[in-house]
């Protein structure tokens, strides 16, 4: 699964690179090794508003019938062969998203519990600026009336690549080819279509 990346665009990059506006400057998030833990407002571009990016989505979907914030943890990732039966994410399935990247980590297991580790940090070989797939949706807070916007990034089965990298689990993000973008955020086209053997040009280097 895929909880760390790299958000190294800068606001004139990213506006440049998908030929958008960007909505909120103040809180455009630039930086390294961003945990999904830590719930980031990781920049992302909705189909409800393809031609902005907007920076006010944090990283972990909250599904409508969340009793409390959570939940999130929980989906910090989605599953793309099985996205549209899960209860967390079915009912937001024509929510679809661009998540704004520069490259993402994985672990590398050297024994069997995952005692000893190797990282690696994985770049697009096609687009030094690129997007992962996501899923967007909104959240009323029952103690007290607030909004909030949260995403999910899909994961799909790894390519050669990342079997190796991510060996324990053998899952890698969906990274959306550039010439692929607008149909990802066209409902239209089915989730499924992007699933593997759809693949992004991949690299990883083992780093300390």
């Amino acid at each position: 699964m895929c909880y760390d990346v790299d958000q190294k665009a800068n606001l004139l990059a990213a506006r440049t690179r998908f030929n958008t506006e960007i909505k909120e400057y103040d809180s455009y998030h630039e930086g390294t090794f961003i945990n999904g833990f830590s719930h980031p407002n990781i920049p992302i571009i909705t189909n409800s508003s393809p031609d902005v990016i907007t920076t006010d989505h944090s990283w972990g979907l909250i599904p409508s019938w969340s009793k409390d914030i959570e939940f999130r943890k929980n989906t910090l990732n989605a599953r793309i062969e099985t996205v549209e039966e899960k209860p967390s994410f079915k009912n937001v399935t024509n929510n679809r998203c661009l998540i704004i990247a520069t490259s993402f980590y994985e672990w590398r297991w050297l024994d069997e519990k995952g005692k000893s580790k190797e990282r690696y940090q994985i770049y697009s070989q096609e687009q030094e600026v690129f997007a992962f797939a996501g899923l967007y949706s909104f959240w009323t807070n029952p103690a007290n009336g607030d909004v909030m916007k949260t995403y999910t990034m899909i994961t799909t089965q790894a390519n050669e690549l990342m079997e190796y990298i991510h060996n324990h689990k053998k899952r890698m993000p969906l990274i959306i080819n550039r010439e692929d973008e607008k149909a990802w955020l066209d409902t239209n086209n089915k989730i499924k279509d992007f699933a593997y053997p759809y693949q992004d040009n991949i690299v990883g280097f083992k780093i300390d």
